[in-house]
């Protein structure tokens, strides 16, 4: 008989759930694009639930993490910060990381990984420069859609400075290039590389060492990964579960948890 564990990571901008079967086995999981303070929450573990035919009692332990996770006080069991959940997601995706790099919707997080388990971390400030926010406003003074800023930016024929590590400005900057008819692919491409230069600064507080492993809704983004590899000299490594990563981490330490209640 297997032993049902729910993980759930409310962000700032998307709300996932993943189900573990045994606390190995990925059974099921969800990405609703709205995050806390909103019905994603509760429609990402509706959903999870439904697509395999189970109910909130079938579930051992329920584990919420992420920007939101105490608005579940009556669905979860328990919550945990989603740095704790993100080092675990990431070294049961990539055993042997000793680095991961989250870039959500509204933070940038460096994790440094010992064995599995987290040593140190580095946060960004209150500011939305080299998140997935500043993504989407740069994609939406370009007038194209965020999921293409990865194949536009590769296309660059040349390197066009983003200077402005400021949201706002970067916007003023991104503005005057387009007035002055610059390539929108040279653009994206230097937009790209001011987001590494970024992140890189962050990661060199807490140190790099290999294997690198990149997290978070950014993580798609071809463009910011390879700027970032050459920013920090290190491969980077993703996953298709990348957006579900602080979820997964969850689900982990949900049947951790309930291990430990069983013992």
């Amino acid at each position: 008989m297997s032993i049902f564990t729910l993980g759930i990571d409310i962000g700032s901008t998307a709300s996932k759930c993943v189900m573990l079967a045994d606390g190995k086995e990925i059974v099921s999981k969800s990405l609703v694009a709205v995050g806390a303070g909103t019905s994603g929450p509760q429609r990402a573990i509706s959903q999870v639930l439904e697509s395999v035919g189970k109910t909130k009692e079938d579930m051992a332990y329920v584990l919420a993490t992420g920007y939101g996770r105490n608005s579940l006080e009556n669905i979860a069991d328990h919550q945990m910060s989603e740095l704790s959940c993100h080092a675990k997601g990431a070294s049961f995706l990539f055993p042997g990381v000793h680095t991961v790099v989250d870039i959500g919707g509204q933070d940038v997080k460096v994790l440094q990984i010992e064995n599995g388990v987290m040593t140190n971390f580095v946060m960004n400030d209150k500011c939305a420069a080299g998140t997935g926010r500043f993504l989407d406003v740069m994609a939406r003074v370009l007038e194209v859609k965020v999921e293409d800023l990865g194949m536009l930016g590769a296309q660059s024929t040349k390197n066009v400075a983003i200077s402005s590590t400021c949201t706002v400005f970067a916007e003023s900057e991104v503005i005057s290039q387009l007035a002055q008819e610059t390539d929108k692919r040279d653009i994206i491409n230097g937009i790209h590389h001011s987001v590494a230069a970024r992140v890189a600064g962050l990661a060199h507080r807490v140190g790099v060492r290999d294997l690198v492993v990149m997290t978070g809704g950014v993580a798609q983004n071809s463009g910011v990964v390879k700027a970032l590899e050459e920013e920090l000299g290190h491969t980077i490594h993703t996953s298709p579960l990348t957006q579900y990563n602080g979820a997964l981490g969850a689900a982990l330490f949900a049947y951790q948890r309930y291990q430990k209640q069983q013992a």
